[in-house]
């Protein structure tokens, strides 16, 4: 239970961080979309470890191989499987600790519900899990851009007090990559680049924001009360591993200005109708309106570092930890690709839901 996402265009992600692989199914995909081994690639290795100094020092290819679905280069309406197989598993790493709760993981929790665990790497909790939905992200992409050009970008906004600024209806992909903290304000990046080096010298870690836009998507994606586009944004951000916090629009900011300060003001332009302002974030009543679709997703500071911390045994000791292994000191430059992937896969699905209840891609007007 509680390993697949979506409705009609539905993903399913196996595997543990040192187990032989973890993958995908993909289930509800149409059929004759071009998709190939390379398209997928090309968004795992914007995730992989081992990138630059700033992450994890895991050296693995993340090389996709796609088991069914896919034939001569287009799907077939099948479900389709993807597999990366593990090939820098260290399981002996954790061996030490095989009996100790790691402060702020799933060591405990999942005990406390399953009565067993997978200690080495975090098992089925580990971000490694991520390799799944970035795969399947790929191809809920390929199917946006080609039946309605959606594009789906998203960058790391803020690390620890160092904020970015910047203008999410000018995002490029190739700024933010050009950044090793995947950040397209050179000031701040420099800033945050200098602030994961210090704390990966000490041992520590930091957390921050990501921010994700949705540009493309029509008006009419999404359904009133338990179906909220927005809802489902939310569910998807806050399933990836270390993700704390969603807002949509304005979000939390929002709450300090007046009504008449916050509504958007309808316009026609361009012979549609059009907001003056987007503080709704692309959403509103829970259904697309045509506007960019904007949205931040917070993450905590990495639970692995190499201070000793305070913990208990399996057997109810208290005790001091010291974790060692390869860690990235910041996830948000690698969480980038992630959060683009659920955002593809939630939107995907509505758009497969909004074209069957209505029998168009997009808004009726």
């Amino acid at each position: 239970m509680g390993n697949t996402f979506g409705q009609l265009f539905r993903l399913t992600t196996f595997g543990e961080s040192h187990g032989g692989g973890v993958g995908c199914v993909i289930d509800g995909c149409p059929p004759l979309l071009e998709v190939s081994e390379a398209d997928i690639q090309a968004d795992l290795d914007r995730r992989r470890p081992g990138q630059n100094r700033l992450m994890s020092a895991r050296q693995e290819a993340d090389r996709v191989e796609i088991l069914s679905g896919v034939f001569e280069g287009k799907t077939l309406g099948s479900p389709i499987a993807l597999l990366v197989r593990n090939e820098d598993a260290r399981p002996q790493d954790y061996d030490p600790i095989r009996d100790v709760y790691r402060p702020s993981h799933g060591d405990f929790t999942q005990e406390a519900k399953y009565g067993v665990r997978n200690w080495r790497g975090g098992g089925r909790v580990s971000a490694r899990e991520t390799v799944g939905r970035v795969a399947g992200g790929a191809v809920a992409r390929k199917l946006l851009e080609k039946e309605c050009g959606v594009d789906i970008v998203g960058c790391v906004e803020r690390i620890h007090t160092i904020q970015a600024t910047l203008d999410p209806e000018v995002l490029a992909r190739s700024e933010i990559d050009a950044s090793l903290v995947r950040c397209p304000d050179p000031v701040a990046s420099t800033a945050m680049i200098a602030a994961i080096d210090a704390v990966r010298a000490d041992g520590d870690s930091l957390g921050g924001v990501i921010l994700c836009i949705a540009r493309g998507v029509p008006a009419g994606w999404g359904s009133p009360v338990f179906d909220k586009l927005e809802a489902d944004l939310g569910r998807g951000m806050l399933s990836i591993p270390a993700a704390k916090g969603f807002d949509i629009g304005s979000g939390f900011p929002g709450t300090m200005l007046k009504g008449s300060e916050h509504n958007d003001a309808f316009r026609m332009r361009e012979g549609r109708v059009r907001t003056e302002t987007n503080r709704s974030g692309g959403v509103q009543a829970g259904i697309s309106n045509g506007e960019t679709i904007v949205f931040r997703v917070a993450f905590k500071p990495t639970a692995t570092i190499r201070k000793p911390q305070r913990t208990v045994t399996r057997e109810g000791k208290e005790t001091t930890i010291e974790v060692r292994g390869r860690h990235d000191p910041c996830v948000l430059p690698r969480a980038v690709p992630i959060v683009e992937a659920m955002a593809a896969l939630t939107l995907a699905d509505h758009f497969l839901r909004h074209r069957g209840q209505t029998g168009r891609a997009g808004s009726a007007l």
